[in-house]
């Protein structure tokens, strides 16, 4: 059986290192449309694996706090997601106004 508390421990950990690494790399002025679209694919599949575990702790009665700790992993992944996604729409911008 799965030790879905050491599993949430290291996802968290990574969710962490993201937290400091993603905004470093989206401020990189010479980040390519396809390194930001690689990088919102990977964190939206952190996010959905983030979301199973949340989902297996449930499953197994985990504590409140634990399911509730998988939650904020999930939020944090969903959020970093999110400024992928806005930066990747920026880029989109202004390739569109360079061809205008």
């Amino acid at each position: 059986m799965a030790d879905w508390i050491e599993i949430l421990k290291e996802q968290t950990a990574t969710g962490d290192q993201m937290g400091r690494d993603v905004p470093q790399m989206l401020a990189n002025p010479d980040i390519s449309e396809a390194q930001v679209k690689t990088l919102f694919a990977a964190l939206e599949k952190q996010a959905d694996f983030a979301e199973k575990l949340r989902l297996a702790l449930e499953k197994f009665g985990h504590d409140f706090p634990i399911i509730k700790a998988a939650e904020r992993l999930e939020e944090r992944y969903a959020d970093l997601a999110a400024s992928v996604a806005e930066k990747l729409k920026a880029i989109r911008n202004q390739s569109n106004a360079g061809k205008i």
